[in-house]
């Protein structure tokens, strides 16, 4: 447990100091789609639920969020708020169908439902289609602190990634969070130890979907656009290989995987589609040298876990 606190301490301490070290706006970036991954794996990696479709929260919670916030005129805490309970209603709709289905044809029903709501985003007339929601206002925080500041827009990023991140560990180490690592391992056992385990699994895709859009909505305020590419199938593709490079099931392991993603294409955005054959030859790299991912391996290796 200490070594534990201190690895968070130094990682907290890191990223505080970071914006004074490197650009904001890519740290911004980073920390979003870090909290977009880790929302993803408490449902694949301790859950054992694979989705297809994530993006329709992060995306969708976008949306609403730069509406709100461009449109309505709400402040950023009530446009970011907004824009996650959207995120939560659409995932209490979507995860009541999908649970009662396993396996491929649960990740099936996902990937139909993201696409109706691809489809949805390119009809609506709040979204302009093409070109998205763009110059979406950060207005200031509670009326009182300024958002057009990058150091200060980067720290409110930073401090909803820290409480998201805190929630999903909490989650994780929680009685909730044994009985979805046990139905991960053995669903049929946990039935017949009297769990319901449909209610188990909506509750885990409510709450992934809940702080995916969290994620979302954040990103929209904190770059000010929000387009068809945040709630693409391509978007979903993308988190799934942060979670699987990084280690699923695993706390850091998604924040690694997001990190590395997102390096990747903020630096070799010069090679245009080159960018996406290097990603997919690092993932095949990954799978071959760490079958469970680089965290995951390094913690095998480090506690020789069976």
């Amino acid at each position: 447990m200490k070594k534990s606190a201190l690895l968070y301490s130094a990682l907290l301490l890191a990223l505080l100091v970071a914006p004074f070290v490197g650009y904001p706006m890519f740290l911004m970036k980073l920390l979003c789609f870090a909290l977009f991954a880790c929302a993803f794996n408490l449902l694949i990696g301790f859950t054992g639920l694979l989705s297809f479709g994530h993006a329709m929260f992060f995306g969708f919670a976008a949306y609403v969020s730069g509406h709100a916030a461009k449109v309505w005129g709400l402040t950023p805490e009530l446009s970011i708020l907004a824009g996650t309970l959207s995120a939560t209603v659409i995932g209490v709709v979507t995860g009541w169908l999908a649970v009662r289905r396993q396996g491929i044809y649960f990740a099936m029903v996902t990937l139909a439902l993201a696409q109706m709501i691809y489809f949805i985003c390119v009809q609506a007339p709040f979204t302009y289609a093409e070109d998205g929601i763009q110059s979406i206002p950060r207005g200031s925080l509670f009326g009182l602190i300024d958002l057009h500041n990058d150091r200060v827009m980067y720290y409110v990023v930073l401090a909803l990634f820290v409480g998201g991140f805190a929630l999903i560990y909490r989650i994780i180490h929680s009685p909730f969070g044994q009985v979805l690592k046990s139905i991960r391992e053995n669903e049929p056992r946990a039935l017949s130890l009297g769990y319901n385990v449909d209610r188990y699994k909506l509750l885990a895709f409510v709450l992934s979907a809940t702080l995916a859009g969290l994620a979302g909505a954040i990103k929209a305020i904190a770059f000010g656009i929000a387009t068809l590419t945040d709630v693409s199938w391509q978007m979903s593709g993308e988190v799934v290989l942060m979670t699987l490079l990084g280690g699923m099931g695993t706390i850091l392991g998604p924040v690694l995987g997001a990190g590395i993603i997102v390096a990747m294409q903020n630096y070799l955005s010069g090679l245009g589609s080159w960018v996406t054959i290097i990603m997919g030859l690092t993932f095949v790299v990954c799978v071959l040298l760490f079958r469970r991912g680089i965290v995951g391996e390094i913690e095998h290796r480090l506690l020789k876990k069976p």
